[in-house]
């Protein structure tokens, strides 16, 4: 329990039944002023906030949050056009892009986006490619571009070798990178064109290389998540209670959220995504006492993914059921 306490003052108070509540970044003041700057077209004050913060995965946290808000794209590009010379602009140009390319192609399923769905799509995610390759240029040891990269990568199915460049280049910068490997295992998995063992075998193997107390052992969690929603009903609850499925849970368990590192390795947010993923899939594996633990750490926070694939509309009603359901 003392690792649990440990949590607790990081991730909040959790005596009592706190309500469950969706959290979209960390709560960090600097996100949230990002936010708001980004809205006012303030660029000085963006910049500012981004150059207090390293290269890695905190610093994408910011960029999301740039990303995501809307107008962006209207005054970004007069700010990288002032500044031939900066990666920043050009690397909050392209996340701008990619999000905003994300926003007309709309996360309905291929059959059900139209061809000037894809088309706005495309030609979004080709501007993100080109912003982001331009502030690798200009500062090559960051780890963001690439980071972009795999994503703009993945949309515009740049294929195979071309997406495993993009990720090598990636962890030569940071090992570690949560963002980075999150995307790779999308990259790899069934529906994108790889297989489960691929998926498995690189969600295994990536998590088994990190430090104790890393947040890549999120991947065991996601892989399996990732394979369950592949199968049909009555196959994708078998899956998931598997013996073998729920021991590997448990092996990545040790070695990321239950080590005495995970504090250290692993930032609130990503903290956060940690036990949600591990408290879904060891809810669906029928492993209350397991699942308890991670809702009593994450102290009702509720992170969007991957809640979403049980209620797209509302990922916290999903959270509360399975809390629900662990006797939380």
């Amino acid at each position: 329990m003392a690792l649990l306490r440990d949590m607790g003052r990081t991730l909040g108070k959790w005596t009592g039944r706190p309500a469950a509540r969706l959290q979209k970044d960390s709560g960090q003041p600097d996100v949230q002023q990002v936010r708001e700057a980004a809205g006012a077209a303030d660029w000085a004050t963006v910049r500012r906030l981004f150059e207090a913060r390293p290269d890695g995965g905190d610093s994408t946290e910011l960029l999301w949050a740039a990303a995501d808000t809307a107008g962006v794209e209207r005054w970004i590009v007069p700010a990288v056009e002032a500044e031939p010379d900066a990666a920043l602009p050009r690397l909050v140009a392209g996340f701008r892009h990619i999000s905003w390319a994300w926003e007309a192609r709309t996360a309905a399923r291929a059959q059900h986006v139209s061809r000037e769905q894809f088309e706005v799509f495309h030609s979004r995610l080709r501007l993100a490619e080109q912003w982001l390759y331009e502030a690798a240029e200009r500062e090559p040891r960051l780890t963001a571009p690439w980071y972009g990269l795999l994503v703009t990568g993945r949309g515009l199915q740049v294929g195979s070798t071309q997406a495993l460049r993009r990720f090598e280049a990636a962890v030569r910068r940071a090992p570690h990178h949560l963002g980075a490997h999150t995307q790779r295992l999308q990259q790899v998995c069934h529906k994108w064109g790889g297989s489960h063992e691929e998926m498995h075998a690189f969600a295994r193997e990536s998590a088994a290389a990190a430090p104790g107390g890393s947040a890549l052992g999120m991947l065991v969690a996601d892989a399996h998540l990732e394979h369950w929603l592949s199968l049909d009903s009555g196959a994708d609850d078998r899956y998931m209670r598997d013996p073998q499925v729920r021991a590997s849970l448990h092996e990545a368990a040790e070695h990321s959220y239950r080590h005495p590192g995970f504090g250290q390795a692993a930032s609130p947010y990503q903290q956060l995504q940690v036990l949600n993923s591990f408290a879904m899939a060891f809810s669906l594996g029928g492993d209350r006492t397991a699942a308890r633990e991670c809702f009593l750490a994450t102290d009702g926070a509720v992170t969007e993914s991957p809640w979403q694939y049980l209620n797209g509309s509302d990922p916290a009603a999903a959270y509360r059921k399975h809390r629900s359901a662990a006797g939380r």
